[in-house]
């Protein structure tokens, strides 16, 4: 990986570029009026290109570039606010104050949806596997501005770990989170969404195992939440009650933690 300055820019963004490079431990290397494939193919590396809105993650096989963008958050928080329902929500239940971990935080929109319903006394953790993405995702949600001030105060209040969902599980305390919430990037999910499409050369495909549930139950409260396409086996293999939604090819299955005190 390498960090580069966009094609037209100034000394103040390259700058930039060159502090990032650092922060990552990366090289940083100058354009000379170069484009990104050039460099790319010539150190035959990724890099993140510093522009004046945005960082950007390019591949060096030169497939679209990955940035932060809310995605679908912006319109779903709109409804909300307008006192309409969200299936993302029907399924979580959440409420003001309750906490929820995002065992795969993509695009961050639904982190940002139960971020604005847990408020600032309730808490979101998001995780990302690749180092990369999770900087982009972290930077992006700290500085995106939207005319939504509701929208804008629920992003900061996210945060962002970089570490693979199985790993974190079982090292979490039980009973740590009120919600553990999955919507697994696999195949068919990502080919069947524009807005990540991007996301497919960095995503990390770890599979939900019988350990990852044995320690989501451990670690969720009240209950755990798999958002996956309706032919996928994991609803029945971990006894999910599915939430059907005849309008979508992604349906929300529900486990109900019961707790025997």
């Amino acid at each position: 990986m390498f960090v580069t300055a966009a094609g037209r820019t100034n000394e103040q963004r390259i700058k930039q570029a060159e502090e990032l490079a650092k922060r990552l431990h990366c090289n940083f290397v100058r354009r000379n009026k170069k484009s990104i494939s050039y460099w790319t193919d010539l150190l035959q590396q990724d890099c993140i290109v510093v522009g004046e809105e945005r960082l950007e993650l390019h591949a060096k096989n030169g497939e679209s570039p990955f940035f932060f963008h809310p995605n679908s958050a912006s319109f779903r928080i709109k409804r909300m606010i307008r006192g309409e329902s969200d299936p993302f929500l029907e399924a979580t239940k959440l409420e003001k104050g309750m906490s929820i971990l995002d065992c795969t935080l993509g695009m961050a929109s639904d982190s940002i949806v139960a971020s604005h319903v847990v408020g600032e006394s309730g808490k979101v953790i998001g995780l990302e596997a690749n180092e990369y993405v999770a900087f982009l995702i972290k930077e992006g949600l700290a500085v995106w501005n939207s005319p939504i001030m509701e929208m804008n105060a629920a992003m900061k209040r996210i945060e962002v770990v970089n570490t693979n969902f199985k790993t974190f599980l079982a090292s979490m305390d039980s009973n740590s989170f009120d919600c553990v919430y999955f919507d697994p990037m696999f195949e068919e999910a990502v080919a069947s969404s524009n807005g990540i499409q991007p996301l497919r050369k960095w995503a990390e495909y770890t599979s939900i195992t019988e350990e990852v549930m044995f320690h989501a139950k451990r670690v969720a409260k009240e209950r755990i939440i798999l958002k996956a396409h309706f032919r996928t086996p994991l609803f029945e293999q971990f006894g999910f009650d599915v939430i059907k939604r005849p309008s979508s090819k992604f349906h929300y299955g529900v486990i109900k933690i019961d707790r025997q005190y």
